[in-house]
């Protein structure tokens, strides 16, 4: 049970710093505990829309995603462009977080908040 705790904490946190730096990046937000809070809210927002149109062949992948840029969006300053590019960038970062941890010997994690990672 305290593994699997720790391993969603520290997944959050993974997911929250692909996000932090997306956001840096994008929009100049310094904020890593509005981060945590944003991948939280987007894994969450991700999964629901995933169960209920995810079954729909390649528009519901579409509008999954679009959902989860919402989110980003509505956490956001700017606009949709730029809600996708924390995304792109968040997945970025986060698979190279991810690839670090690893080679530390710090494996089996995923990116909580960051869809596909």
């Amino acid at each position: 049970m305290v593994d699997s705790v720790v391993g969603f904490v520290v997944s959050l946190l993974v997911g929250g710093f692909g996000i932090y730096v997306g956001a840096r990046f994008v929009v100049d937000e310094r904020d890593y505990s509005h981060a945590v809070v944003t991948a939280l809210i987007g894994a969450v927002v991700w999964a629901v829309v995933g169960l209920f149109l995810g079954w729909i062949p390649l528009l519901g992948v579409l509008l999954t995603l679009l959902a989860y840029i919402a989110v980003v969006n509505w956490r956001y300053p700017g606009g949709w462009v730029e809600a996708a590019g924390i995304a792109l960038v968040a997945w970025v970062a986060s698979l190279v977080t991810l690839a670090v941890l690893s080679l530390l010997g710090v494996g089996s994690l995923s990116a909580f908040g960051v869809p596909g990672v």
